[in-house]
């Protein structure tokens, strides 16, 4: 109860904080903004900035510098930070790119034209430019991509005092301060220091008897994706980024990885659904149905491929037409066991939870849980339309049907996407809506064919 009392108060206390930013903006009392303003965290400050029209935005424009405006920048999806630089002047623009972290600055102008990151770069100061170009050579969605070169490195042969003195100099201008990443006479990546070692060492004791040579470090080409499995297995505040020859390019800090997280997941789960990632935010009507249509087309050619072996068993139907009452049930059935199935394997290979010593294992319990999901639901059915129908045989069939499909799509949802990830093709485009497409015709075949098979035993 006191914490609630708490957290009103203080959501109370905020509300009137953010009402009179309100009212110093609307009124245009430029000091009494910046003091109101500037003393929330930079993340609210994103979130009342977003909220705002252009006209206000404008405003605030022209109230904040360039670093005061980087901060709240960063805090912003991408999808709404770009159009914010449309609107701005392209010069004051590119003073905020140069006061930001340049990985910040690089995902941002990636989602620009490219004719506009070449007049900002064009227009920027030469280092931040130089910087930036740097970064902007990488391949998107590796570590290069997502990198800064904004952190501190060190000599082995420094001393803890010439260290401090670097520290006291660079430390403002990282992005990080936690580790210290050592380096030899070439450049090379040779070890790592906390700065709580540091800070408790004597002055004259050299880097290299207090570092850690064990570091663990990923290439500039590695995937992002393994990148943050990395930080999840090892809890990682930063990890250093080597070229080929282990010369440190960058960092990589624990906050950009959660946007991965949120990135690679968003889009599994788009991918999932057969859509987009981009759709969601997507406010253009014939956009989002453009981005749609590629699956929802291929998924139709599907369904009629359904709907004509259904035709191919006409006879059988004709003759027994109480078997059509259980297309819907066993169909729906097998898509979703097949959809259950495929988030497991889409989930396990997207963690690294199944590599390829487990990946047999996996196959081989998702056979046998398909194989007692379908026993449950086949003996159920078995009773249940024995009591409405009256016709043991019957229940039989679409009892044995449903085990039979059940066990198929399981398998279907788990080998579908290994077989794509074996071919280096992203397992989450094995989506539900095709996965349960595939298996609806699988159902339906093992169904009409057990019937056609045991007709006699029907009529």
């Amino acid at each position: 109860m006191k914490q609630e009392r708490y957290d009103t108060q203080y959501e109370e206390q905020f509300q009137e904080h953010i009402e009179k930013v309100k009212t110093a903006l609307q009124q245009g009392e430029i000091e009494v903004f910046r003091e109101e303003f500037l003393d929330i965290h930079p993340y609210d400050q994103a979130m009342f900035f977003n909220q705002q029209d252009e006209e206000a935005r404008g405003q605030i424009y022209t109230y904040l510098s360039p670093e005061e405006m980087s901060e709240i920048l960063i805090n912003i999806d991408l999808e709404d930070v770009t159009a914010f630089f449309e609107e701005m002047d392209p010069r004051y623009a590119t003073m905020i790119f140069a006061e930001m972290p340049a990985d910040d600055a690089v995902d941002i102008l990636n989602e620009l034209d490219k004719e506009k990151v070449a007049s900002y770069l064009t227009i920027m100061d030469q280092e931040s430019a130089n910087e930036i170009k740097q970064l902007l050579h990488y391949e998107e969605k590796t570590a290069g991509s997502i990198m800064t070169t904004e952190y501190v490195s060190i000599y082995n042969d420094m001393t803890v005092a010439e260290t401090m003195r670097l520290l006291k100099t660079e430390a403002p201008d990282a992005e990080t301060i936690y580790y210290l990443f050592v380096l030899d006479g070439n450049k090379r990546l040779v070890g790592v220091l906390s700065i709580r070692d540091l800070i408790i060492a004597d002055d004259e004791t050299k880097i290299e008897e207090l570092m850690s040579t064990k570091v663990v470090a990923v290439s500039v080409a590695k995937d992002q994706e393994d990148v943050a499995q990395m930080f999840r297995d090892y809890d990682f505040l930063a990890l250093p980024v080597v070229d080929f020859q282990d010369h440190l390019l960058g960092i990589i800090t624990v906050d950009d990885i959660l946007d991965v997280m949120e990135e690679e997941a968003s889009e599994d789960y788009s991918m999932l659904a057969a859509m987009s990632n981009t759709d969601i935010k997507d406010d253009n009507a014939f956009r989002s149905a453009r981005k749609r249509l590629p699956w929802l087309v291929i998924l139709l050619f599907l369904g009629m491929l359904t709907a004509s072996l259904i035709g191919r068993f006409e006879d059988t139907l004709n003759q027994v037409a109480v078997l059509a009452v259980f297309i819907p049930l066993i169909a729906g059935m097998a898509g979703n066991s097949g959809t259950q199935a495929l988030a497991v394997a889409v989930r396990g290979m997207a963690t690294g939870d199944y590599d390829s010593s487990v990946k047999w294992k996996l196959v081989g319990r998702e056979a046998i849980t398909g194989l007692i999901t379908g026993t449950v639901c086949g003996s159920i059915l078995v009773l249940i339309i024995y009591l409405w129908q009256g016709n043991l045989y019957l229940g039989f069939l679409v009892g044995f049907s449903i085990m039979a499909s059940l066990v198929v799509a399981t398998l279907a949802g788990t080998l579908i996407p290994m077989f794509m990830n074996r071919l280096n093709i992203d397992p989450a485009v094995a989506s539900g809506p095709f996965i349960t497409t595939i298996n609806d015709l699988i159902s339906i075949l093992i169904y009409f064919g057990m019937a056609t098979t045991f007709m006699s035993y029907l009529v």
